[in-house]
Order: C-alpha cells, then sequence, then structure tokens
C-alpha cells in the first residue's frame, strides 16, 4: 500500500512520519511518498524527521517534488498544503481586521481568500489522481476543509474523497477525558460544517451524556479542556459547541481581542515558523544531529500548542512563546500526543476503509443525514468508516438557529467556489458580502479590492465581469 502526502513541506510532517510509525503494525504500508513543490522546506522537513524514522520504520520513504511521481500507484493521498504559504495567510488575516473585521485562517474573509487560492490548485490535484491514481481515495486535511472537499465531490465528481480535520476528534478525547472514559466507547452525534458544528450528543452504554455533563461543568465550573464558552450558555444551549463557533457567537470580542493584541494568529505563529526552519538550516550540514533536530521541534510544537487560540479569546499567553522545549525524555510522548491530535485521523479513516470499521467525525457528502441541507452539501458529522464506504448517520432535524446558520454559511460556500472556478468577481464580492461575519457590500468590497492588490500571483485575478 502507498500513501502520499501533497504538501509535505510543511510544519506537521514530523506528527505524519510519527502517526504512520504507530500504526505501521497495524496497516500494510510498503511505501510513503512525501511530496512538496518547495525543494528547500522538503529537504529541511526530512531532515526533521530523521529521529523518527530511525525509530525502526518497515516502509520506504520517498521525498519528491514530481506531482506525478507522487500519485502515480497511490492508494491513499491526502492534502496537506497551504497555497501560499503562512505569508499569504498573514495577508488573508490582517486585511479583515483593518475593517473591524474577524481576520482567521478559514472563517470568515480569511477562509474566503484561502478558498479563492486553493481550490483551482485542488482541481488541478484532482485531474492528476483521476489519471494517474483513478482508484485511489483522497483524504484533504487543507483549509477551508469542507470547501475544498465540495470541491472535490460536487465539481470535480470524484466521489472517493473525504474532508478531515482533527478538531471533533479533539473535542470526543476531551470529552472523554471529562467523562474518565475511553473515546472509542463513546458515540457522538455532531451536525454542522467544517469549523461551524455542534456536539448534540455523547452516547455511553446508550445513554446520552450532554446534559449531564453540562450539569457537572455548572456544578463544578470545571469545563471540558479547550471549551471557550461559558457555561451557562452551554446549558442555553442544550450543545457543546465546536471551539470555531465561538467566532460566531462573540464576533465583536473576537475582533476587539485581535486588535488588542495588535496580530493575528498567522503573525503570532510565523516567527514560531520562522524559527523552525531556521534552526533545521543552521545543522543541516552537521552530523550527529538528532538531538539538536528533536530539541529545535519540540520547541516549535511547545510555542504553537501553548498559544492556541490564546489571542481570539484574549487568554493571557505572557511567556507562553518562550516556554523551554519538553524534555528529550518525554520526546515521544509529546510527539505520540501531538500526531494523535492531528495525522492520526488520516490513518483511522485508511485503517477503517480497509480492515477495522470506526465511526468518525468527516466532512462528506450530506446524503440527506441533516434534514434540511442539500444532498451534495458537504457537511461535517458522524459517519461510518467500514468497507470502502464512507457513510453519514442520520441526525435528522436541528435546532433553527443551527441550521439557520449552516444554510447561511454555505450560501457563501458554494458562492465562493463558483467564483473561483469562474474566475468571477462578482460571484466573488457576492459571496463575501452574505457571510455572516461581514456587514455588508461595503466593507466586503473594500476587503475583495484589498486581498487582490496584496496577494499578486498567490490570488486568482477575477478578471470575469471584474469593474
Amino acid at each position: 500500500m502507498k500513501i502520499t502526502f501533497i504538501g509535505a513541506g510543511g510544519v506537521r510532517t514530523p506528527l505524519v512520519i510519527q502517526s504512520i510509525l504507530n500504526f505501521q503494525d497495524r496497516l500494510p504500508i510498503d511505501t510513503v511518498c512525501m511530496m512538496d513543490i518547495d525543494p528547500e522546506r522538503l529537504e529541511l522537513i526530512k531532515l526533521a524527521c530523521k529521529p523518527r524514522l530511525a525509530k525502526g520504520a518497515k516502509f520506504a520513504i520517498e521525498w519528491t517534488t514530481d506531482a506525478r511521481k507522487a500519485i502515480q500507484g497511490a492508494d491513499f493521498i491526502v492534502t496537506t498544503f497551504r497555497e501560499g504559504s503562512l505569508e499569504s495567510r498573514v495577508i488573508d488575516e490582517q486585511i479583515p481586521l483593518k475593517y473591524g473585521v474577524l481576520g482567521q485562517e478559514t472563517t470568515g474573509p480569511g477562509g474566503f481568500a484561502m478558498a479563492l487560492r486553493t481550490v483551482p490548485v485542488i482541481l488541478k490535484y484532482v485531474e492528476l489522481i483521476k489519471e494517474l491514481a483513478p482508484d485511489a481515495w483522497l483524504l484533504n486535511f487543507t483549509n477551508p476543509a469542507g470547501i475544498l472537499t465540495e470541491t472535490i465531490t460536487r465539481v470535480a465528481g470524484f466521489e472517493h474523497a473525504v474532508g478531515i480535520c482533527d478538531n471533533p476528534s479533539a473535542m470526543m478525547r476531551a470529552a472523554a477525558a471529562f467523562l474518565n472514559v475511553k473515546p472509542e466507547k463513546l458515540f457522538p452525534e455532531y451536525y454542522g460544517l467544517n469549523h461551524l458544528g455542534w456536539m448534540r450528543s455523547i452516547y455511553l452504554n446508550g445513554k446520552d451524556l450532554v446534559p449531564e455533563m453540562i450539569r457537572t461543568m455548572q456544578k463544578t465550573g470545571q469545563a471540558v479542556e479547550h471549551l471557550p464558552f461559558d457555561i451557562n450558555e452551554l446549558a442555553n444551549l442544550g450543545t457543546i459547541p465546536n471551539e470555531y463557533v465561538y467566532f460566531f457567537y462573540y464576533p465583536k470580542k473576537s475582533v476587539e481581542n485581535l486588535l488588542k493584541s495588535g496580530q493575528s494568529r498567522a503573525l503570532q505563529i510565523l516567527p514560531f515558523n520562522q524559527e523552525l526552519y531556521a534552526g533545521l538550516r543552521r545543522i543541516r550540514d552537521e552530523e550527529d544531529t538528532p538531538e539538536k533536530v528533536q530539541e529545535i521541534y519540540l520547541r516549535y510544537l511547545d510555542q504553537r500548542g501553548s498559544t492556541y487560540m490564546s489571542l481570539e479569546t484574549g487568554k493571557d499567553t505572557k511567556d507562553l512563546a518562550q516556554g523551554a522545549a519538553k524534555p528529550a525524555a518525554d520526546a515521544k510522548q509529546v510527539m505520540d500526543e501531538s500526531a494523535e491530535g492531528y495525522s492520526a485521523v488520516a490513518l483511522n479513516v485508511i485503517e477503517g476503509l480497509i480492515s477495522d470499521p470506526k465511526i468518525m467525525i468527516l466532512n462528506v457528502p450530506n446524503r440527506g443525514a441533516i434534514t434540511g441541507m442539500g444532498e451534495d452539501d458537504v457537511v461535517e458529522t458522524t459517519c461510518l468508516v467500514s468497507n470502502g464506504v464512507v457513510r453519514p448517520f442520520a441526525m435528522g432535524s436541528i435546532p433553527d438557529a443551527d441550521l439557520g446558520l449552516m444554510k447561511s454559511v454555505k450560501a457563501y460556500e458554494r458562492l465562493t467556489i463558483q467564483a473561483a472556478v469562474e474566475d468571477s468577481y462578482a460571484t466573488a464580492l457576492k459571496a463575501l458580502t452574505l457571510h455572516p461575519l461581514v456587514p455588508g457590500y461595503s466593507i466586503a468590497k473594500s476587503i475583495l479590492d484589498d486581498y487582490l492588490a496584496q496577494h499578486g500571483d498567490y490570488f486568482p485575478k477575477l478578471l470575469n465581469d471584474r469593474m
């Protein structure tokens, strides 16, 4: 079995390697191919992976900048690239803040800009997959995951595809820890779109534990980990929202916190990424560097993880970025925990498809699962992964407030895809105007025009019907 990762020059590839090592006795992996269009970053990340690969890899590994070579003969292809790199994300997030609008990677204008850059690229990869590996499964990790998965399944018509996100899996692990049970013992009822979802129920032995969890949180004041909501608000909702719903429930507060900090998340983590690559660049010609490589990478994980969602929620981050790396003795544990929250999601999908059935929260065509959403709308919901298929469970009717927000965001998503495919300025402007976090036409137009002016070649020209 050959697994290919497109975008392997990214900072999370060492976690991918760790996950594969953890799964190699459970999956018949012969070859792992790591592909990226940036040869230097691919070389540096290859160096960062060396300490992990030295621990007993049972598979061949290839590193290449050739997409055709990477895709040829692959059984599973995982897309995890960032078109325009982190520098484009900075532009995505900083421009909206100038107009008092949320600047965030996947939500609002930031996700819009990222989608416009990435839709044409993902369509080219799908065409290569149809030519070179038509029976392969495409697992899309590239953000915005929901929009790109819908591009793959609805626009490109490639059905062997699923969108994956580590956030719902993290919610399940946090809930399991709160309940003191193993995550695999729980059955979640989750519905929504990528980064806009709600956990309606969590069943253990036929009993829904969400009401009990909320009562316990109210009584003790102790919330589920990484849940940025007021506990009384959860009681009022009766559900547990995905943490990204914070941006929809607290848009003004999110913007105020970001403006107060003077930067978006992209600017916050940019130095961490730069430091990682610079550190690897300094030692790449040295011998006997595993400990140095490990120290550099663990420091990066510590910096990134300790500051997650801190700016948007107003969390105190004093001295977090200066935290020391974890001791080398704890390296495997740190890597295992980080990998579990990221690339293990993709490998669990693969295992479910070929051998051991899984219940997972994934981005798939709705197929009637959520009443009120279209058949081909990609939604994020509870799915069965088994026997080479992925099928959503029936969620049925959901609260009107949640459905209304979902339908509004889905209309924006579909128009964004259309704008990217048709290179249409008018459709792009309409999409951004309709987004719930954008306060009207004039601000949408200013944001879009600034993106066109600042993004350069990584952004579509939108020449069709441009005024």
